[in-house]
């Protein structure tokens, strides 16, 4: 055998070797498709390690890690509410970890034990579709209140709160401001104003940007990503308050690359991530306090923000969901 055969088969050997051996993460994410991709590639490229992800909305990953518990398929979780990850540790499917260098995440964007770490702030807000309004006279709206006038009946996408966190999140908002009864009852007078309840929270934003319908209700880093693209909308924050989502990460209890799911988790608690998600507009407000945002419509400030507990959210989304489903959609 030839010195070249020979020296070739050592490196056919070796690239198999370290094919085999290459460090991975497997990962589900509540974020955005287009953003979650361009996260895990910079995470690749930093690190080395690739990602097998697959993206769901809030209510089915959380139901899919729930029945996965007994035999993990993945070893971290990358995006979606934090009261999403309050349930997930009540059952059991999340593995404390303090990410390194997380001292400059306030102590209210994580968990008290560990167990999630938020890594952005997204309140919720009104995205309207600009020719509308001009059409019909009508400035955006800037209270609750607005979505109920006729004009909107039957023109008006949002979330399904059996599968969107960002339906609960809208649950959760109306609650804090007008009380339990309250709120129940003016969702069941803005049913009449909906066109369609989407499976995922940024579902009814193309519809309104293309003028299918008229507005809705959505985190704000969605109804950016159509402004952003250059569409006919508005976006406009309730002057009578409301919440706000803590986008999270975490690590799976008992997944396969555990190893790899914290170094991952430090990475996207980083200042690094941080910089890195307002270089490229994905619009989350960062949760370091070392990492500021520019962007006037991320003015935290400037927003009426209603306080909700994660904890709270986490024990109550079921009984809200279900509250819904009976006296608003049925």
């Amino acid at each position: 055998m030839s010195k070249k055969t020979v020296l070739s088969a050592l490196v056919c050997l070796a690239t198999l070797c370290m094919g085999v051996n290459a460090a991975e993460l497997n990962a589900y994410t509540v974020m955005p498709e287009k953003y979650a991709s361009r996260i895990f590639a910079e995470f690749t490229k930093d690190t080395g390690i690739k990602v097998n992800f697959l993206r769901f909305s809030t209510g089915e990953a959380l139901a899919r890690l729930t029945a996965e518990k007994g035999n993990p398929q993945v070893d971290a979780l990358l995006g979606g509410p934090a009261d999403m990850y309050a349930a997930a540790k009540k059952e059991g499917i999340l593995e404390a970890y303090r990410p390194a260098d997380s001292d400059a995440i306030a102590p209210e964007m994580r968990d008290p034990e560990n167990y999630w770490t938020g890594v952005g702030v997204i309140p919720l807000c009104f995205l309207t579709n600009t020719k509308f309004l001009k059409k019909n006279n009508m400035e955006a709206p800037t209270k609750w209140a607005d979505l109920l006038d006729p004009r909107y009946k039957r023109n008006l996408q949002m979330a399904d709160a059996r599968t969107s966190g960002t339906a609960t999140e809208r649950i959760f908002s109306l609650v804090k401001i007008m009380g339990e009864d309250e709120a129940f009852k003016y969702q069941k007078q803005l049913n009449a104003n909906i066109q369609m309840y989407t499976k995922s929270g940024a579902g009814g934003a193309m519809p309104i940007a293309t003028g299918q319908c008229a507005s809705g209700i959505f985190y704000v880093v969605d109804a950016m990503d159509i402004q952003q693209q250059g569409y006919p909308v508005v976006i406009t924050y309730p002057e009578d308050g409301v919440s706000y989502g803590i986008e999270a990460t975490g690590v799976i209890k008992g997944g396969k690359n555990n190893a790899e799911a914290k170094k991952f988790v430090d990475w996207v608690a980083s200042k690094k991530f941080a910089e890195f998600i307002v270089a490229n507009k994905i619009n989350y407000v960062p949760t370091r306090s070392d990492v500021k945002t520019e962007n006037p419509l991320l003015d935290l400030s400037k927003i009426n923000m209603v306080q909700t507990d994660v904890t709270w959210k986490g024990e109550k989304r079921k009984e809200y969901t279900q509250r819904w489903i009976n006296e608003v959609i049925k």
